[in-house]
C-alpha cells in the first residue's frame, strides 16, 4: 500500500435509497409510493419493491454492518410517504424511524447523510400532477421542513434531490420509470418545477437546521476522457462533457441554472425563464456526483463493442478515468468541493460453496475508480466524500432484482446479509486510504 492522499475527514461511506432497500411499504402509516403501484408488466421478472431488504425491520443489524465495513458516513433517503403518508399530515412512526437509525449511525461512529427525495413521490403527490404541478415546490418545502425538524439536531450533510436528470428522462420522458409516462413537450415545466423545489428545500434546510448544514445536490454527471493530455485534447474533452450532450441528461441543464443563474437550451426550446432564476439559482456547499461511466460518443454509459470485463452486468461502461475527468471538469466549472455520491458496479452475484462472494471484478473496479479519485485529491481538488452505491444488493428500480450492486450480498428469500469480499475491500481502502 502507498501512502494515503487522502485527508483524515474524508467521508468514506456507501449509499442507499430508501425505495430500494426499505420494504415495509404499508407499515405503521406509510402510504404508497409511485414505486409501490408500479404496473406488474414495468418491472424486469414481476418483482415489486414491497419488502426489497426490509430494511424497515434489519436497521440495526445492517449499521451493524456499515460499522464492520468501516464506514465514517453512510447516505441514505428519507421515504416522503412514510413521514407525509398524506398531505399536510405528519406521520409520528414513519418519522421516529428515521430519527432512530440516525441515532444508531451516530452511535456507531457514521455520519448521516441525508438525501431529501431519491425517486420516491408519494401516490397522493402523483394524482396532484406530481412534478407537472406547481404546488409541488411548496409542499416540497413542506416535506423538507418536516425531516430538518426531525433530524437537523444531529445530521449536518442534506441533499435535497437524486439525480433530477433521470427521474425526469426515465420518468416523464422514456416512461420506463415510474409514474411511467412520456411528456416530451413538457420538459421546461419539469425542469423548472424540480429546479424551484430545489431551492426552496435548500432554503427550508439553511434557514431552519439546527446543526450549520452542508448542501448539495446528487448530480448524475460524467465526462468525455481526453484521447491524450495535452492541452488542445483536454480542452476539447472538457467542451464536450458540457456541450456535446444536450438536454435533461448533460451536465449544463441542471447545474448551469443551479449553479450560475443561467439558463439553457436544447430541443429547440429553453428549459427556464430568466425571470425564474432568483427562485431557482441556489448556494450550495457542494456538488454530488453520480458517476458509473464516461459519456461515449454513441450515448451515455453503453458500448456493445466492448469485451465483457469491460461492462457491468448492465452494460454500462468501466472505465475509472471518467471519474477523475467529472471530478476535475465540474470543479473548474462551478468551482465546489466535490462528493462522490455514488460510484459502483452491478454484477450477477452470487454465493460461492464456500459460502462467501469471491467478486474480484468489482475490487479491480473499486481500485481503479478509488485510484482516479486519488489522482483528483493529490491534484489539489477538493474531494469530500467517496459513498459507494451501494451498501448492499437492492431491488434496481425497473431493473428488478437482477443486477447486484452491493458491497453486501442479500438473500431476498431469506434476508440474510453477507459481506462480499469487495466490502472487505473496501474497508482495507479505509483504514489505509491508500490503494496497492
Amino acid at each position: 500500500m502507498g501512502e494515503s492522499v487522502f485527508p483524515k475527514d474524508f467521508l468514506w461511506g456507501a449509499a442507499t435509497a430508501s425505495a430500494q432497500i426499505e420494504g415495509g411499504w404499508d407499515c405503521d402509516g406509510r402510504t404508497p409510493s409511485i414505486w409501490d403501484v408500479a404496473p406488474v408488466n414495468k418491472i424486469k421478472g414481476g418483482a415489486d419493491c414491497h419488502t426489497a431488504c426490509d430494511h424497515y425491520h434489519h436497521w440495526r443489524e445492517d449499521v451493524a454492518m456499515m460499522k464492520e465495513l468501516g464506514l465514517k458516513s453512510y447516505r441514505f433517503s428519507v421515504s416522503w410517504s412514510r413521514v407525509l403518508p398524506e398531505e399536510g399530515k405528519r406521520n409520528p412512526k414513519g418519522i421516529q424511524f428515521y430519527s432512530d437509525l440516525v441515532d444508531e449511525l451516530l452511535k456507531n461512529g457514521i455520519e448521516p447523510l441525508v438525501t431529501i427525495y431519491h425517486w420516491d413521490l408519494p401516490v397522493w403527490m402523483q394524482e396532484k400532477g406530481g412534478w407537472l404541478s406547481n404546488s409541488i415546490v411548496p409542499l416540497f418545502a413542506d416535506y423538507t421542513r418536516v425531516v430538518v425538524d426531525a433530524l437537523s439536531d444531529r445530521v449536518s450533510w442534506w441533499i435535497p434531490m437524486n439525480e433530477p436528470q433521470c427521474f425526469i428522462m426515465n420518468g416523464h420522458m422514456t416512461g420506463n420509470h415510474a409514474p411511467f409516462v412520456s411528456h416530451y413537450l413538457a420538459l421546461p415545466k419539469l425542469t423548472r418545477n424540480c429546479l424551484m423545489a430545489f431551492h426552496e428545500s435548500a432554503e427550508v434546510i439553511r434557514k431552519n437546521a439546527k446543526k450549520k448544514p452542508k448542501i448539495g445536490i446528487a448530480s448524475a454527471s460524467s465526462a468525455f476522457i481526453p484521447e491524450n493530455e495535452g492541452k488542445a485534447a483536454v480542452a476539447e474533452a472538457r467542451r464536450k462533457s458540457f456541450y456535446y450532450k444536450s438536454g435533461v441528461m448533460s451536465n449544463r441543464w441542471w447545474l448551469d441554472p443551479l449553479l450560475l443563474g443561467e439558463t439553457v437550451r436544447a430541443y429547440g426550446i429553453y428549459s427556464l425563464r430568466k425571470s425564474d432564476m432568483p427562485k431557482i439559482q441556489t448556494k450550495l456547499d457542494f456538488i454530488g456526483v453520480n458517476n458509473y461511466s464516461p459519456f461515449q460518443e454513441n450515448w451515455y454509459g453503453t458500448n456493445d463493442a466492448l469485451p465483457a470485463e469491460k461492462k457491468n452486468s448492465l452494460g454500462w461502461v468501466n472505465d475509472g478515468r471518467g471519474i477523475y475527468w467529472a471530478i476535475r471538469f465540474l470543479h473548474e466549472r462551478y468551482q465546489l468541493p466535490i462528493m462522490i455520491t455514488e460510484n459502483g458496479m452491478c454484477d450477477n452475484d452470487d454465493l460461492s460453496d464456500d459460502g462467501c462472494v469471491h467478486d474480484a471484478k468489482r475490487i479491480g473496479y473499486m481500485d481503479d475508480y478509488i485510484g482516479n479519485v486519488q489522482r483528483a485529491v493529490s491534484e489539489g481538488i477538493p474531494v469530500l466524500g467517496f459513498q459507494y452505491w451501494s451498501l448492499m444488493d437492492n431491488f434496481e428500480w425497473a431493473e428488478g432484482y437482477g443486477p447486484r450492486f452491493g458491497l453486501i450480498h442479500v438473500d431476498y428469500k431469506t434476508q440474510k446479509r453477507t459481506i462480499k469480499d469487495s466490502g472487505f475491500h473496501y474497508r482495507e481502502i479505509i483504514e489505509t486510504g491508500a490503494l496497492g
